[in-house]
């Protein structure tokens, strides 16, 4: 019935189902006092297993199963028995011989580890089909004869890898179609003043738009806010970024500020690593409360690249004319300034720049 079988080394269980042996060293602690419609009463199961907790795991989908010290299966549960083709509660007495000769290793080696659960991963081919199973081994307490009755756990990860597969598929797809669009709009409209890649203002103009902006501020007596922006680096235990990959992120940071801006606002491209804003007319106080909208948005985008989807957050330095500074270099080192400050409190947050009270707007 099995053609082959594969055992390896431990590794990552199913996301859902990751400790499996946390649930083995639970049912080896638990007593037999319950018995559930679902199992057969005219076998009692070993002491040391709660029969409650079995249940929950057959409708988790994980396959359990019992052999006694001879290696003959005591119980299998229903999922078990679908699993080999079996008729429903045919499977006691049946051994390793019979299903699973080539585990028979890794049944021996959990009963020789005196209680600790034993991790495993297998390959089987059942059927025809190829079945990738995480498996725990516990050896139950001792019966009265000296003989150790072994639980096992079982769980069929290939459903999930299929679905993983399926996702990364998609995203590779996604990832084209968002490459085909960002040619087509750099056709379209990447002409002028702005980046091609992300619609955003050069960074040789942004001089300019921040300097008729001073201008209209003075003459109109009113306010603005600039905005400096940077990808933090990734966190611990995500995976690094390559230069290619490090660009599509900051190219669907450029896209979320492009989509987050109004027509009279500057969103910018200051150089490879640095982002600014302009957002005309506004005050500190609403400037602060749309990048941190802006902030969270970047927290939850997924960028697809190569079939996995990469996530990325932003720190930020909010600085606004004239209360911040009156000049327009004073202006952005007291942006670059806040920035510097968000990236040292961790990243991932907005900081505003001070405001020097007392000082006057120039006439």
């Amino acid at each position: 019935m099995v053609g082959r079988c594969q055992a390896r080394g431990s590794g990552a269980l199913t996301a859902g189902y990751h400790d499996l042996d946390a649930l083995a060293a639970r049912c080896s602690s638990g007593t037999a006092s319950l018995m559930t419609p679902s199992l057969s009463p005219d076998v009692d199961l070993p002491a040391g297993v709660d029969t409650a907790l079995l249940d929950a795991l057959e409708a988790l989908g994980v396959i359990w199963w019992i052999k006694d010290a001879e290696g003959r299966y005591l119980r299998l549960s229903r999922s078990g028995h679908a699993l080999f083709g079996l008729a429903p509660d045919t499977a006691r007495g049946l051994s390793d011989a019979d299903l699973l000769p080539h585990v028979r290793a890794a049944d021996q080696g959990a009963r020789a580890a005196a209680g600790r659960a034993l991790r495993a991963e297998h390959q089987l081919e059942i059927g025809g089909l190829r079945r990738d199973l995480d498996a725990v081994r516990v050896a139950l307490p001792s019966r009265a004869d000296g003989g150790r009755a072994l639980l096992g756990l079982w769980l069929d990860t290939g459903p999930q890898r299929e679905r993983s597969a399926e996702l990364r598929a998609a995203l590779t797809q996604l990832e084209q179609q968002q490459l085909a669009n960002e040619a087509l709009r750099a056709e379209v409209e990447g002409r002028g003043t702005r980046e091609p890649a992300s619609r955003l203002v050069q960074g040789d103009q942004f001089d300019d738009f921040l300097r008729r902006e001073i201008d209209l501020s003075l003459r109109e007596h009113r306010e603005f806010a600039v905005v400096c922006v940077v990808v933090d680096p990734p966190s611990a235990g995500a995976p690094l970024r390559d230069p290619a990959r490090s660009e599509r992120v900051r190219l669907a940071l450029g896209q979320l500020l492009r989509s987050n801006t109004r027509a009279m606002d500057a969103p910018c491209r200051i150089d490879e690593e640095r982002f600014a804003v302009l957002l005309s007319g506004v005050g500190l106080a609403t400037a602060h409360a749309r990048m941190e909208g802006l902030r969270r948005q970047c927290a939850t985008q997924l960028v697809p690249v190569d079939g996995e989807a990469l996530r990325f957050t932003v720190s930020m330095g909010v600085a606004s004319f004239p209360h911040t500074a009156q000049t327009q270099a004073g202006l952005l080192q007291a942006a670059e300034a806040a920035l510097v400050q968000a990236r040292e409190r961790g990243g991932n947050r907005v900081a505003l720049a001070s405001i020097a009270f007392g000082a006057q707007a120039p006439a």
